[in-house]
């Protein structure tokens, strides 16, 4: 119990750093910035203001333990389709395989987040 607890904040913290933290972090700290890497994929900037926003609210939905289990499964789903076009985006426009694999690497870790999450939830 106490290990899958371990595993699970530890992916959960990592998910919420990278999705909520480092954007906001630049929006506040360093605005001109915050369109940088959706500009160069040839999204709007209100897309990117959007995304910060809804990736802060999805972050909240998981991480807060009270959050009801459907909730929590749609910010999972959400995070999931943000990766997944995140790498489509890439293998689609730059090309880089570097930038491509970072969602999926990404991706990896929220799964282990779910996966963990389920196994306390079933455990209760």
């Amino acid at each position: 119990m106490k290990k899958n607890k371990i595993i699970f904040w530890t992916a959960t913290i990592v998910i919420a750093l990278w999705e909520a933290v480092m954007p906001m972090g630049t929006w506040i700290f360093a605005p001109e910035y915050m369109t940088f890497g959706t500009k160069a994929l040839g999204y709007p900037d209100y897309f990117t203001y959007a995304l910060a926003i809804a990736k802060v609210l999805g972050v909240i939905a998981i991480m807060y333990p009270k959050t009801p289990a459907k909730l929590k499964e749609w910010a999972y789903a959400g995070f999931s389709f943000t990766f997944i076009f995140a790498f489509i985006s890439h293998a689609c426009v730059d090309k880089n395989v570097s930038y491509m694999a970072m969602p999926l690497v990404f991706l990896g870790i929220l799964a282990v987040s779910y996966i963990y999450n389920q196994k306390l939830n079933n455990s209760k």
